[in-house]
This record gives structure tokens, C-alpha cells and sequence, in this order.
């Protein structure tokens, strides 16, 4: 192939610049990330409901109904004490198998919206409330009743909202501990890492009803296993199980699942624990940086890295991790 003219090569060194500018731009001088870092937290109304506060290693108490008020679909909840800086998103749509209803789509943005704005949020776990499902997908007997021409907004708002998933700022993590098809196999896809019990059973089903997978399935799975292997599972609308997930890559742990049937929740809880330690900043310019720079060139990812290891070294907590190992102590990280 003949070498680039300069003028091409001036371009693509251009277009580079732009992907890095893009990617950490949002940071800016006090390193803020998409976002922003300001905001309101929900109220604590929104996701006390249904939770009886733990003792120190006691187990959560968790409320079943085949029938929930409709602003009870989805939980979320600020863990406290050694948890704290974790957030829980729990679907509870039991008599609907969790599926994503015009309901829960507006209340999980709105969740996701406060989340991405609040400086304390450390790790958000996306979980269920309801025993042996984590999202069977859309309501389909819902879609049932909407007219051809609500289908298309519906689905590109169910869309919207697992994009926002992926972009929060901080790590999450999918506790599959029960089915997850279709759109609820999507928003786990969307989470950093996924975890699951043995049990459990998902799959990209969508060809079965002539239909494909609309929240972002067909460019997260290949991302996430390779194209291959991502068109076979598409192409069948095969479910896997916990171990066959595991087996693909498509999930980072497999536990047995307990009697409690949270297995997949605790070893959740477990990851995030070994997160909270670690610099707030730092966590969330890496993620960033591993984002952006999966989706360039190597060369302009390199960049990318650059540009965000540049913002972690004015801030407060750099020089508090370097105190801290002299001392022979833990660092006290502010996300400063």
C-alpha cells in the first residue's frame, strides 16, 4: 500500500486529536466527567420503601408481591456503613416477570439521572427484587395494546435508558440471579461486569418473535464475545445458563445459587467492596479511558489514556495515596 500522503495524514492526525478532545474534554480542568458531578440524590422516600434496614452481617430483608404499586417497580438504595458509596437498583416487577414497561423505563432513567450526578455514588449494582428474574425484556402484553406507530419511540426510549446505563461515570455491575431475555439480557450487556448464578438462564431472543434486539444487543454482544459467536446465539435465539455464559465470556463469575436465591447479588456486593478502597477519580477516568479507547485505534486510545492519566495528577487523593504509602497507612480518598 503506498505510505499516506501528508495532507491524509495531517487529517487522520486531526481526527485523532478530535477522539481525544472528545473523550476528555468532558473533564476539564477539575476533572468533570460526562455528567457532571452535581445534582440532587433521590430522595430517601424513593428506595427505603420495602427495605428493613440490616444489622451488622445480618441478611437483607427482601418483600415479594405478585401486585406493587406502580412507583415501587424499581428500588434503589444507598448501602450504608461499610457499603457506603454503593447504590442497588432493584427491579421489582413480579407479576410482569421484571419486563420493561412505560413505567419502569421513566423511573429507571430518572434513577440513572440522579446517579450520574452524584459525586458520592461509588459502584451502582443492577439486581432484581423478584426470585428466578433479573428482566424478561419489553412488556409484551403492553406492546400488545400500543399502536405500530408507539412501538418504534418505546423502543428507542428503552434504548436510550440502557445507554445511560453503560455511561454512568462509576463501575456497575449485573447480579443475574434468574432469567434475563431479550431487553434484560441488553441491560446487563450495558454494565461493566456481569455476574450470575449457575441457575440462571439468558439469551438474545428477539428472532423468535421476527423481531431483533433493539436495546443495543446486536453491537454490546459481539463487543463482549466476538462477532462470531454473537451472530450463532442471535441467529438461534439460544439461552444459555450460567456456566455456558461463563464458558462464552459473557459473564465474568458463575456462582451455585444459595438457598436465599442471591448468590449472584452477594458476589455483586462482594466486587464492589474491593472498589469502594480504591480513588474515586481515578476509577472514574479509567473507565473512561477503557470506553473511549475500545472504540478508536490503538494509537489514539494510547492518547485517550494520556489525556485522562493527565487529570488524576493535580488532584488531592494522588497526593494522599503517596502520603498514605509512606505512612504505611490507608489512604482517606475524597475523590478530590
Amino acid at each position: 500500500m503506498a505510505a499516506a500522503a501528508p495532507g491524509a495524514l495531517g487529517a487522520l492526525q486531526a481526527c485523532r486529536a478530535r477522539w481525544v478532545a472528545a473523550g476528555c474534554a468532558p473533564l476539564g480542568p477539575a476533572w468533570r466527567l460526562p455528567g457532571a458531578l452535581t445534582g440532587p440524590r433521590l430522595g430517601s422516600a424513593i428506595w427505603a420503601r420495602g427495605w428493613a434496614p440490616a444489622a451488622a452481617g445480618a441478611t437483607l430483608r427482601r418483600g415479594y408481591s405478585s401486585e406493587v404499586k406502580t412507583e415501587d417497580e424499581l428500588r434503589v438504595r444507598y448501602l450504608e456503613d461499610e457499603n457506603r458509596g454503593i447504590v442497588v437498583l432493584g427491579i421489582n416487577r413480579a407479576h410482569a416477570k421484571n419486563s420493561f414497561s412505560k413505567n419502569l423505563v421513566k423511573m429507571l432513567s430518572k434513577a440513572v439521572d440522579a446517579l450520574k450526578s452524584d459525586k458520592k455514588v461509588r459502584t451502582v449494582i443492577v439486581r432484581s427484587e423478584v426470585p428466578g428474574i433479573f428482566c424478561a425484556g419489553a412488556d409484551l402484553k403492553e406492546r400488545a395494546r400500543m399502536n405500530p406507530s408507539e412501538v418504534g419511540p418505546f423502543v428507542s426510549k428503552i434504548r436510550a435508558v440502557i445507554n445511560e446505563v453503560a455511561n454512568l461515570p462509576v463501575p456497575t455491575i449485573a447480579a443475574l440471579d434468574g432469567l434475563a431475555l431479550g431487553g434484560g439480557l441488553e441491560l446487563a450487556l450495558a454494565c461493566d461486569i456481569r455476574v450470575a448464578a449457575s441457575s440462571a438462564k439468558m439469551g438474545l431472543v428477539e428472532t423468535k418473535l421476527a423481531i431483533i434486539p433493539g436495546g443495543g444487543g446486536t453491537q454490546r454482544l459481539p463487543r463482549a464475545i466476538g462477532m462470531s459467536l454473537a451472530k450463532e446465539l442471535i441467529f438461534s435465539a439460544r439461552v444459555l445458563d450460567g456456566q455456558e455464559a461463563k464458558a462464552v465470556g459473557l459473564i465474568s463469575h458463575v456462582l451455585e445459587q444459595n438457598a436465599e436465591g442471591d448468590a449472584a447479588y452477594r458476589k455483586a456486593l462482594d466486587l464492589a467492596r474491593e472498589f469502594l478502597p480504591q480513588g474515586p477519580v481515578a476509577m472514574r477516568v479509567a473507565k473512561l479511558a477503557i470506553n473511549q479507547g475500545m472504540e478508536v485505534d490503538l494509537i489514539t486510545g494510547l492518547a485517550i489514556e494520556e489525556a485522562c492519566y493527565a487529570q488524576t495528577i493535580p488532584t488531592k487523593d494522588r497526593l494522599e495515596g503517596l502520603l498514605a504509602f509512606k505512612e504505611k497507612r490507608s489512604p482517606r480518598y475524597r475523590g478530590e
